[in-house]
């Protein structure tokens, strides 16, 4: 346990002729910290969730007792906490209906869409060609007449809010996004400080094809807006150096369907077992600073406010920043963020360092025995306003709403051609379906990352030292 470890080795001894803590490595912080004490922090959640209406969503009292459960255990480790906090906008959907004709189609609100007027919006259908950035571009409209028109795009590439921006240039009504699985799309949201101007909703992939299909679409849709307050946690080691600093992250909040204990109570609770583990004052050569996000499922809100208040100095400071977001999916992968672009598809590689992060936490979860596979930063995480202002980035996860394919399955184990985590965003996403196992394994990935890069941030799986990450980030546009 670390600095914990050399104080209860001690006893029997005056405290002054305690020996100094040993230095802090990923190896032995990753030992420290184990699955069951990760678990324990996700029943607090759990009970918290079901005090609280059965939820821990932005704006709401479980939120805000959620806050106070990791504040308080980390102030009783000697931590100083502060818990800053911001404006939101929560977003409240009412009914919607989309029909062809007298078929009515399964529909889904995108978080923050503007209503339809009363009467609802009639207009012929526009459905994009499936191309490789479906409704991301201007150019993928060349051709196309979409100026009054509900169009129709497949999910993927790029946020759902790019979609919806690019269709309301090109003059559409409406947007319907069609789903990337059969079933229907789960907390898709346009993002808080998006601006949207059309209506947005998604369809099941199972019903995309007949959507796309239908010659005319009729849509109608109820939303409000209401001002809210939430809070971020943040915390920092009092050692190490303030001008190298490990800044290590996971939101804190559920959507409003569930009490979040996937997503992402395991993130939170590793990440918070980790600092415990940790504690305020190690011998380590960075300081070790963590943050838990709030909103983060209304848009990265949390992380966003965070990073747009930093000034120059501030963010030069931050050497590296670790997000945690689903560590035990029910049926489990793992998942490094893919920094370096390694399969060449999809987004493209996160800032410069980001690539050594990923063989950091690639070959921690190698040496147990767990051959991980890239993730794309296609900006559904906190990493999102980090890797725009150019911060090297990664992390672990253990999948959301994708299917499993049956090389993963050969690969992991698990059920090829089900969802990672059947629970996801829904009532299910409780303990019981949580993946211990990969919890385990990931927490300890968690723990051997911020021991690690507390230790150094130099050598092949570095990051750019402070003196060269201004023009490091110059380099990258940011």
């Amino acid at each position: 346990m670390l600095a914990g470890i050399a104080l209860v080795s001690g006893c029997g001894r005056d405290e002054e002729e305690s020996p100094p803590a040993p230095p802090v490595d990923g190896q032995s912080l990753a030992a420290a910290v184990g699955g069951d004490a990760v678990a324990a922090h996700m029943e607090a959640l759990e009970r918290i969730a079901t005090d609280n209406g059965g939820n821990r969503a932005a704006g709401t009292a479980g939120y805000d007792a959620s806050v106070d459960y990791v504040a308080d255990r980390l102030r009783d480790a000697g931590f100083e906490v502060s818990t800053p906090e911001f404006d939101v906008d929560r977003f409240i959907a009412g009914p919607v209906e989309l029909r062809a004709g007298d078929r009515q189609f399964t529909a889904g609100t995108l978080e923050y869409s503007p209503a339809t007027p009363p009467e609802g919006i009639t207009a012929r259908t526009l459905a994009l060609p499936d191309d490789g950035s479906p409704g991301c571009e201007a150019t993928d409209y060349d051709g196309l007449d979409a100026a009054g028109a509900i169009v129709v795009v497949r999910r993927g590439v790029c946020p759902f809010s790019a979609k919806e921006q690019t269709a309301a240039d090109r003059g559409a009504v409406a947007i319907v996004v069609v789903n990337n699985e059969d079933g229907p799309l789960a907390g898709g949201t346009l993002g808080e400080d998006t601006d949207p101007r059309i209506p947005a909703v998604s369809v099941p992939g199972s019903e995309g094809s007949a959507v796309a299909a239908a010659p005319e679409l009729s849509l109608k849709l109820e939303a409000v807006t209401e001002a809210a307050r939430s809070r971020n946690v943040i915390a920092q080691t009092t050692t190490g150096s303030t001008e190298n600093v490990v800044l290590v992250g996971a939101h804190l909040d559920s959507v409003e369907k569930g009490p979040g204990i996937n997503d992402n109570g395991s993130g939170s609770a590793a990440v918070l077992e980790t600092a415990l583990r940790l504690g305020s004052a190690p011998n380590v050569t960075n300081a070790v600073r963590f943050a838990w996000w709030g909103a983060e499922e209304l848009g990265l809100v949390g992380s966003e406010r965070y990073a747009e208040g930093l000034d120059e100095g501030e963010r030069e400071d931050i050497a590296l920043y670790l997000n945690f977001d689903m560590l035990g999916s029910r049926n489990a992968g793992y998942f490094t963020l893919d920094g370096d672009d390694s399969d060449q598809d999809g987004a493209g590689p996160g800032p410069q360092g980001s690539d050594a992060i990923e063989r950091t936490l690639g070959g921690y979860l190698a040496w147990r025995g767990i051959v991980a596979d890239g993730t794309d930063f296609d900006g559904r995480s906190d990493y999102g306003p980090f890797i725009e202002m150019g911060i090297p980035s990664g992390g672990v996860d253990s999948g959301a709403d994708e299917r499993k394919s049956e090389e993963q399955a050969l690969k992991w184990g698990g059920t090829a051609g089900e969802t990672f985590d059947p629970g996801y965003h829904s009532p299910e996403d409780t303990l019981a379906n949580v993946d211990r196992a990969a919890l385990a394994q990931n927490a300890s990935a968690v723990a051997f990352g911020v021991g690690t890069y507390a230790n150094s941030i130099d050598g092949p799986d570095g990051v750019p030292a402070r003196a060269d990450r201004a023009k490091a980030r110059e380099g990258a546009g940011q």
